[in-house]
């Protein structure tokens, strides 16, 4: 399909968009296709807005990540959805959270693994850590070349380019205290590498299933100890941030309850307590939308909380 030029395809993004109903889907979600960004490859963007959206009422921007997993089974990859419009509908009627909309970023296909995996750590291991992780990657497939982490770029595409497009478009709070940020497995890494990096514009993250690993295996595996690292240098302060982490111990979450231990800890040294963290487990849970959608109203009424200023 013929490429659109930079202003017309911004034109179209910006200002008119698709708004849909789709299906079951309660609410409506616009649609903004092959979202052009100087950063990362383009991508589509969906934003949910709740029954009785209204542009004389300010609402709360939650930014979610794996954004074609959020709503649809039918349409995603192994027939399961987070079912966030049912889950944060039901939280809203029941006057549990403040009224917010949802930012639904698309993963890039073959570029999720770089555009999520924390860039800073990676870059602070050694270069034979580097070859290793490079390795235990190329074996899981999740990369042909050698790896090289842009999640910093990532997060200047939501920070620099898709923020002020949603603060421009839609009737939202623009602070951090009414900014969020929620990803599961690579989207929970990221998660937590956004809210490091940017403590001035997000006010909580919600890490379902970190996938602390950052590979697919604990033997030799230089990944876990750097993020860490990174965790204890560079944890905002815990005022006026909140902190959300969970995880099962099935399937590929069996992987990260012993890691999840150590970051808990860290938390706990750097001042955290229940008022701004909270870590979930979930014996027999498995690593799945499904599972995530089970427990999904945890962590949304965890950093939604109508408590909250």
């Amino acid at each position: 399909m013929r490429k659109l030029g930079m202003i017309t395809l911004l034109l179209f993004i910006g200002f008119i968009g698709n708004s849909q109903n789709k299906g079951n889907v309660i609410g409506t979600i616009d649609e903004y296709p092959d979202f052009q960004s100087k950063y990362v490859t383009m991508r589509n963007v969906d934003v949910w807005l709740p029954e009785g959206y209204s542009e004389t009422h300010k609402y709360s921007v939650l930014y979610m990540h794996d954004g074609q997993m959020l709503y649809d089974p039918e349409k995603s990859w192994n027939k399961q959805a987070w079912d966030v419009d049912n889950v944060a509908t039901e939280l809203l009627k029941a006057n549990k959270i403040k009224d917010f909309i949802v930012v639904g970023i698309w993963n890039g296909g073959q570029t999720r693994h770089i555009d999520y995996f924390p860039q800073k750590p990676f870059e602070d291991l050694s270069q034979t850590e580097k070859d290793t992780v490079n390795a235990q990657l190329k074996r899981s497939s999740r990369t042909n070349e050698i790896f090289k982490p842009v999640s910093d770029n990532y997060l200047k595409f939501i920070v620099k380019e898709l923020k002020p497009f949603i603060d421009k478009k839609y009737s939202v709070h623009t602070k951090k205290e009414n900014t969020f940020i929620m990803g599961s497995s690579m989207g929970g890494l990221i998660s937590m590498y956004a809210i490091c990096e940017y403590p001035n514009i997000f006010g909580g993250a919600a890490c379902l299933s970190t996938h602390w690993v950052g590979t697919f295996t604990l033997d030799n595996n230089p990944v876990p100890n750097a993020f860490i690292n990174y965790l204890s240098e560079n944890l905002p302060n815990p005022r006026g941030h909140k902190i959300y982490f969970d995880c099962g111990d099935q399937t590929l979450d069996a992987l990260y309850p012993a890691i999840q231990e150590k970051v808990d800890a860290v938390m706990t040294a750097k001042g955290y307590d229940d008022t701004n963290w909270m870590t979930k487990f979930f014996p027999g849970e498995n690593h799945s939308e499904n599972a995530w959608n089970k427990r999904l109203n945890i962590p949304l009424e965890f950093i939604l909380g109508k408590n909250e200023k």
